[in-house]
Order: C-alpha cells, then structure tokens, then sequence
C-alpha cells in the first residue's frame, strides 16, 4: 500500500497497484470562498493543490475509484464534480449515494457493511463530526477500513475521539489509522475534528498502529497547525508513531 496527501482530506491510497482517491476536493485556492461561522474572511481552500493542472489531470486518468466520506466541500467540491469520469466507480454509504448519482454519476457502489471490490475488503466506519446542536447539523459522517494482502488502513474520516472509533479500532485492527487532525471549530461550539489531544488519544489506544494526521492549514475553521500538533507529539512520545503528511507527500505502508 502506499499513500499520498494531495490536500486537505483528498487522498490517493494505492492498494496493490489500484489507485483509490477519497474525499476530492479539487478545486482552485479560494474556489470554495469564505466558510460561514467562522471568525475570519479567509477563502477556501487556503492552498492550491501540490501540482499543476495538467498533473492534476493527469492523475485522475490513472484513478480506478473514488470514495467518499461525506459530501461537505471541502471532501466532495464542483470542481471534482466537473472533472471526475462520470462512470468511474464511487464508493461511499447509502446516505450520500443518491446525491451523486443525482449529480451524473453511473457506477455508484453502496457500502453498507463491508463488501470485496477487486481484491480489496472495503468496510464502512462510523463518525461523530462534532457535539451537540453543532454536531447534528454537520449530519452523518463515515470513515472507511482498506484491508488487502493482510495489510489494511482505516481512514476515520472528519471525526473527533469518541466511543465508536474505539469500537472501530478494536473490531478491525488496523495497521495504519489515518485522522483528521486541526480542531476545526466554528465561531460557536466545541472542535468538529480530532484536536491534538484527540490524536493523542489514538496514539495511546492502538499503540500497534501507525497514526497518520491529515486535514491541516487548509481550511480556515481549523485552529491547530503542523507545528502545533507536532510539539504535542514529541512532548507525548509519540514521533516514531505518529507522523504528520504534508501537502503532495508520498509514504508506503508498511
């Protein structure tokens, strides 16, 4: 398996030379403008993509699937909409799959437990975006687990630490556990995102797994940064654990 942050959530995951892309988004900077509830007139995304347009294209002719957490934009964007092959596979739960079939989409394939797709087993994973009022606002969030060749990568999706990424971490064992990190925090209520301690939460409750941390200085509703988080790792003992990707880096799997 190997892994690339493109930006953000957007992902390729790479699983025995089939290229998945999760949470596109693909858009210009500040091609999503400003967020609402947010205590700043930043436009988003805040960076551009690590690599060109051509690149870009060319990339997306080498995808075989994409899969979708949820449609909030900064994981599912216009952008992505206009330039994904309308017939390229789209994994993602039932709770999103008739918007995008609705937005032209023909090979929508709905994960509701766990199913076998070209030699992967890809399950669905449960999410919390957020707490109370705010929390239910921001609507059904999943995640998903990759496992393929006896390796696999659960990929929490925008969640904070609560019971239920315990049960997940518990039920599939992964090898490699990928979160968004940042505490994105709108102007009222509490981080809709792990904050630091959350991925310090992680790290101790799968001390067998590899923590990746994503979804950082991106959007403009998330208070921690790179360097931030990286401090409360080292003061934690957590850096030959946990590791934070940069925008365009590339790592393998182990």
């Amino acid at each position: 398996m190997k892994l690339q942050l493109w930006r953000n959530a957007t992902l390729l995951l790479n699983i025995d030379g089939i290229s998945i892309l999760v949470d596109p988004m693909l858009g210009e900077k500040g091609s999503l403008g400003k967020f609402p509830m947010v205590d700043n007139e930043l436009l988003n995304p805040l960076v551009d993509l690590p690599f060109s347009k051509e690149e870009l294209n060319q990339k997306l002719e080498k995808i075989d699937a994409v899969a979708v957490t949820h449609l909030h934009p900064d994981h599912w964007d216009t952008a992505a909409i206009e330039l994904l092959d309308k017939n390229i596979p789209i994994i993602c739960s039932d709770v999103i799959s008739e918007q995008i079939t609705e937005q032209g989409f023909t090979n929508v394939i709905v994960v509701n437990n766990k199913l076998h797709w070209r030699n992967t087993e890809i399950s669905i994973t449960k999410g919390q975006h957020g707490t109370g009022e705010i929390g239910e606002k921001m609507g059904i969030v999943n995640g998903f687990v990759f496992k393929a060749d006896n390796k696999s990568v659960y990929i929490a999706g925008d969640s904070i630490w609560y019971d239920e990424i315990a049960k997940e971490i518990d039920k599939h064992q992964p090898q490699h556990i990928i979160v968004a990190g940042g505490a994105a925090t709108f102007s009222v209520g509490d981080p809709i995102i792990m904050t630091s301690e959350d991925i310090i939460k992680v790290c101790d409750y799968a001390p067998e797994s590899t923590v990746w941390v994503t979804h950082l200085e991106t959007v403009s509703h998330c208070k921690e940064d790179r360097n931030f988080i990286q401090k409360k790792i080292i003061e934690k003992g957590y850096e030959n654990q946990c590791f934070i990707l940069k925008d365009g880096e590339e790592v393998n799997l182990k």
